[in-house]
This record gives C-alpha cells, sequence and structure tokens, in this order.
C-alpha cells in the first residue's frame, strides 16, 4: 500500500511522521517499573541506560563525558570542539553564553577558527579514561583522515563519525574521499556512523561494517537544516525505515545485528519513549543533557552546524537548567514536561505497556495521533 501524496501533476511526495504525530498504545498487560530493564549492549560495551551524549560542546565536555559513563550511558566528546582547541576553554564557553543572538554565529565563527590541535585531542581522551568509564570521540567526515590515527593512538572504545547526511559514496573531484568500507575495517574498535535518514541509505552504512547507524540528522532545537538547505527527516518514519534496512540486513549479512541509534527530535522523555517504540536501540542526545546544571552550555546549546565558516545552518539556542544531571536522567523529577526523570518515564511507559525490555518494547503497538498543542 503505498502513502505517497499528489503534491501537483509533475510530483508526488511519501507522507512521513515526526515523534509529535505518533503515540504508543498500553496492551492488555502492565508490570512493575522496577522489572523493566533500559540495559543495552554494542560490540562488547554494555550500559545500564540506553543514552549516548551528542558530540556538542555545549552537551559534553571530559567531566560531562565521565559523569554520564559513571551514571550508566555514554559520553561522545567532540573532537573538533573547543577542548581540542584551546587548553581552557571554560572562559569561552561563558562568553558564548553571553553572546547577544543578533551576533552570536558571527561570534562562535570567529572562536571555532582556532586549530585543532593533536596534543589535545590525546589529552582529553586521555583524561576520560583515566576515569574508568567507556571512552567515544566524535569526528566529522571531512576530518575523520586528518586526525583518527591520533585518535587511535590515544585510546577510544568506541568511534563515532557523525555529520549531517554521511553516505557510504561521497563523490568528490577535488579530494580523495572517505572510504567508509576499507577504513571501518582497518580499524580495531566499533564504529557508529551516521546520520542518515533512509531505507537505502542506511542499509548501504550497514554494509561498510559500521556497528551502529545513526538515524536522523542531529542538532535537533539547534539546527536549522529545513530552512536553510530544505532538508528535513521526520523522525518516526525515518526510525522506522532503518529499524526495517537493519532487519533486512541480518538476514543478508547472515545474522549481523547492527545497532539503531535516534539522533534528534529528542528533546523530551516522551520522544524518547516513541524513538524505541519505532524501532531505536538506542538515543543520541543533546538539549535533553545540555540542560543540565553541569552542562558545559550554561543553559545554552549549540552544535557544529552553527559555527560553520561558510554556510552555518544551526544556531545558538537557549534551553534553559531543569536540573542536575542525575535529576535529568534517574530522577526525582520536579517538573511535569518531560525534562526531568527522563529514564524513570521510559522505565514507566514500557512498564504501563506491558514490556520488560527495549527489545520487546520495539514491538509495542503505535497510533498516527499527530499531537497540536494549545
Amino acid at each position: 500500500m503505498s502513502n505517497e501524496i499528489e503534491i501537483g501533476r509533475g510530483k508526488r511526495g511519501r507522507r512521513a511522521y515526526s515523534f509529535d504525530d505518533v503515540a504508543v498504545v498500553p496492551s492488555r498487560r502492565t508490570r512493575d517499573p522496577e522489572q523493566v530493564s533500559l540495559s543495552w549492549q554494542i560490540d562488547a560495551f554494555q550500559f545500564s541506560i540506553p543514552v549516548i551524549a551528542a558530540p556538542m560542546d555545549s552537551v559534553m565536555s571530559p567531566a560531562t563525558a565521565i559523569a554520564l559513563g559513571k551514571a550508566g550511558g555514554l559520553g561522545v566528546l567532540d573532537l573538533e570542539g573547543l577542548w581540542t582547541r584551546y587548553e581552557d576553554p571554560e572562559p569561552l564557553l561563558k562568553q558564548i553564553a553571553g553572546f547577544d543572538a543578533a551576533d552570536a554565529t558571527a561570534r562562535l565563527q570567529e572562536i571555532y577558527r582556532e586549530p585543532i590541535k593533536d596534543e589535545l585531542i590525546a589529552a582529553r581522551l586521555q583524561e576520560i579514561r583515566a576515569a574508568g568509564v567507556p571512552v567515544a570521540g566524535a569526528l566529522s567526515p571531512q576530518r575523520t583522515q586528518e586526525h583518527y590515527a591520533t585518535v587511535l593512538k590515544a585510546g577510544v572504545d568506541l568511534f563515532v563519525i557523525r555529520g549531517t547526511t554521511v553516505s557510504a559514496e561521497h563523490v568528490s573531484e577535488e579530494v580523495e574521499p572517505l572510504n567508509l568500507k576499507k577504513f571501518i575495517y582497518d580499524l580495531d574498535v566499533p564504529v557508529i556512523v551516521g546520520g542518515a535518514s533512509t531505507y537505502q541509505a542506511a542499509l548501504h552504512l550497514m554494509r561498510t561494517g559500521a556497528a551502529g547507524v545513526l538515524v536522523g540528522f542531529g542538532g535537533g532545537s539547534a539546527q536549522r537544516t529545513r530552512t536553510t538547505l530544505g532538508i528535513h527527516a521526520p523522525m518516526a518514519t525515518a526510525v522506522s525505515d532503518v529499524a526495517a534496512a537493519r532487519r533486512d540486513y541480518l538476514d543478508e549479512s547472515g545474522g549481523r545485528y547492527v545497532h539503531v541509534i535516534a539522533d534528534g527530535g529528542l528533546g523530551r522523555a516522551g520522544d524518547l519513549v516513541k524513538a524505541f517504540a519505532c524501532g531505536a536501540d538506542a538515543v543520541m542526545i543533546g538539549a535533553a543533557l545540555a540542560r543540565s546544571t553541569e552542562a558545559p552550555g550554561g543553559g545554552f546549546h549549540w552544535g557544529q552546524e552553527a559555527y560553520h565558516a561558510e554556510l552555518p545552518r544551526g544556531e545558538r539556542v537557549e534551553v534553559g537548567q531543569a536540573g542536575t544531571l542525575q535529576e535529568i536522567l534517574h530522577g526525582p523529577g520536579h517538573r511535569a514536561d518531560g525534562t526531568t526523570n527522563i529514564m524513570g518515564a521510559l522505565r514507566r511507559s514500557m512498564a504501563t505497556t506491558g514490556y520488560s525490555d527495549l527489545k520487546e518494547f520495539q514491538r509495542v503497538d503505535v497510533v498516527v495521533s499527530p499531537y497540536h498543542p494549545a
């Protein structure tokens, strides 16, 4: 059955759904929230909560990566961010929080012109490793070939290649493109790569040997890809499509399971619930963690798109502070807006619909029910 809609006589488009357009449906069975497991595993690494922090300077510093690791999740440091450009970025982070909105983009571009330093990449990753938590760092596809040797030498447990859109086949007449399949084959660590938003794109990324595929374009509230490039991925449909690619690749490869990680549009607990209901194995979140009192952004949030030297397609946004990292992840919550105790909300939703773990919860019934807040 096709769900294409005629846009005009010469163009048809497929109907796609965001997380706001869908909702989970309780079944005949419920269970106690204490009996629900939120654990997940990728390669040899097991985590007690399915949360990966987005590699964004407003979200992750070495200290917050360590704190998230101790809270059961995975912190991913942006290896192209302030922490690998400056010996002490704290004064700059305070400056960014104080920028006037009108000139924030230009000021960000100025700060991020400082070159990335390999010795700082090594120092930051070693700081995280010394704390005894899993170590993960992220590079964009454009920077991966330049810095990955430093990253591997410093020691990472998981490596993330993250961009607005990452393809298995990048065409360029000017530079040698990153050969993802060869690159991943040559590495000794599991690689998470993305974003992808379609079945076919995700399937190609899975065939490169990636351990996980990021679904979406990241950035969320801080990104303006739709208004700048005209590109948008309604996340409920995107996650469901990539989950279908995971299922088909499992058969094609004779049993190799690639993890689907929702990345974008996950600002509140209900969004996380629906990401797992659509087939995600884990979530990569930015704004939700940027609201913690420990976050480097000081109540503000921005990503790499906000300071692109030639075509900014993101911005610094104020997200405020909702509580400590502990309160945001595990509570107790003091708000009824889905910004605190997000793991407790996920656990309760799974219990209310009768599921005991995340793999089971991927089978929950979903309805299309567009949400129109007053």
